[in-house]
């Protein structure tokens, strides 16, 4: 690892996981409105997405490669009150226990105290989940006997394919846009439901692409700063990258691990999506980005380790968000269990698909010791 690696992972390493609010006062902000009785509930989620990715404070670490982060900083977990609201004994147990704790400050508790806990009680989706569930229901989940993570998450268990490399967000606005102009409102009693979810995926794409769009304004403010020679031309890079993706396809190795991280991140901003929202087959997708540069002789191995080992880090940089009660006893851990596929058959041909940067990835893991 070279200097900068060394200090990016020491400073994710080091850094205590802690209980940011950020993103809880933002959903409340927006829930306190009447915009989301106004709308449909795939219109409302999408347009409280928007509001997420528009107003979330935007970090760039010092020194890293590839830019974002979930909470406001490395560690900073946000909350999801919409689907489970944790009460003030929950943040002294977080504050507290030995296994995976969460620093919880009191601007934090007070924060909790006062706004989001008076807010969300009776709200949330685990008090309607549980309020429709018998008694002989409540002592099983007491006991033990099963836990259903998805009362305090989102779905995971997703593996990307590589379409987001061939696409970027204004594509598939245009795709969503095409879809539209077909729906048949005559034939298909559907059709409404359908122009609600597709108008959804349209705003949600013009947040991903303005988040990224904060970024690249961050990172060019930060460049004008910038008095090493060294360290402006990079943070002008990571300018040039976020302004190019993901709202447009990548067209570098670069630029394909910023998109991806981009929308990863913009997966589990929306919603808690613990476990294994996982980017997949990550050697195939970047091979192509990995041989082109190499080709044209503008990526080198040492630059191509050295971005994927700030790839590493940033999973690194965002623990699973804490969870209550027994479902916290059972599946205690900071990882969200943020997978890669390495290796195995192509596609098509069924042939070996192991490649040069499955061998790098394997190094990356073994020096990192991260993932």
């Amino acid at each position: 690892m070279n200097e900068r690696i060394v200090k990016l992972k020491k400073q994710s390493v080091e850094t205590r996981p802690y209980i940011s609010t950020e993103r809880a006062e933002l959903m409340t902000d927006f829930y306190e409105s009447d915009i989301h009785q106004k709308e449909s509930v795939a219109v409302c989620r999408a347009l409280s997405f928007r509001h997420l990715m528009e107003n979330k404070t935007i970090c760039i670490n010092d020194g890293e490669l590839i830019v974002g982060e979930r909470g406001p900083a490395p560690k900073a977990t946000p909350t999801y009150p919409e689907l489970c609201c944790h009460s003030m004994e929950d943040l002294r147990i977080l504050n507290s226990r030995e296994r995976t704790p969460f620093v919880v400050s009191d601007e934090v508790r007070k924060i909790y105290r006062e706004r989001i806990i008076p807010f969300w009680t009776g709200k949330t989706m685990r008090e309607k989940l549980f309020g429709a569930m018998d008694e002989k229901w409540h002592k099983a989940f007491n006991a033990g006997v099963f836990t259903e993570f998805m009362e305090q998450r989102a779905p995971g268990h997703a593996i990307l394919d590589d379409k987001i490399y061939r696409k970027g967000m204004l594509d598939f606005k245009r795709d969503i846009a095409e879809n539209r102009k077909k729906l048949d409102y005559f034939n298909d009693p559907r059709a409404y439901e359908k122009d609600q979810e597709y108008q959804a995926m349209d705003i949600c794409a013009d947040a991903v692409i303005t988040f990224a769009q904060r970024h690249a304004e961050k990172a060019a403010q930060l460049a004008q700063q910038e008095t090493d020679p060294a360290g402006r031309r990079e943070l002008e890079r990571i300018a040039e990258v976020c302004a190019h993706v993901p709202a447009n396809a990548p067209r570098n190795f670069q630029e394909a691990l910023q998109s991806y991280w981009f929308v990863h991140l913009s997966v589990i901003t929306e919603l808690n999506t613990w476990d294994s929202f996982n980017p997949g087959r990550l050697d195939q997708h970047l091979l192509p980005f990995y041989e082109k540069g190499r080709q044209e002789g503008n990526l080198t191995d040492q630059q191509a380790r050295e971005l994927l080992q700030c790839f590493w880090i940033k999973f690194n940089n965002q623990p699973a968000p804490p969870k209550v009660g027994v479902t916290e006893e059972q599946s205690g851990t900071y990882t969200d269990f943020a997978l890669i596929n390495i290796g195995g058959v192509t596609p098509a041909e069924g042939g070996d698909a192991v490649n040069d940067v499955s061998y790098m990835m394997l190094d990356v893991v073994e020096e990192m010791r991260l993932i």
